[in-house]
């Protein structure tokens, strides 16, 4: 069952996104498997993040390696709010 889940963390301007994104594909985990699409907006200086992924499990397996870089580069880390996807229109 594929999910949507929207992050908004605390302490993540765009700089820190950026960097953050650069050492995810430093380290192979730019493209994980599962993820369908990730959208980054910036709303009041802080990055929010809506992705949707193909399972729970798949977005588990990512955050293993995402929640430690995002917190050693200072970013207040919260839980995703997290829905079942009813439907996907592209284009």
């Amino acid at each position: 069952m594929a999910i949507s889940a929207h992050f908004r963390h605390r302490r993540y301007p765009p700089e820190t996104y950026d960097e953050a994104i650069r050492r995810l594909e430093a380290a192979g985990h730019g493209t994980p498997a599962g993820r369908r699409i990730s959208i980054a907006v910036e709303a009041d200086g802080e990055i929010e993040v809506f992705a949707i992924w193909e399972s729970p499990e798949a977005l588990e397996a990512f955050g293993a390696a995402l929640v430690p870089l995002l917190q050693e580069l200072g970013v207040e880390v919260h839980p995703p709010t997290i829905h079942p996807v009813h439907n996907i229109i592209t284009g």
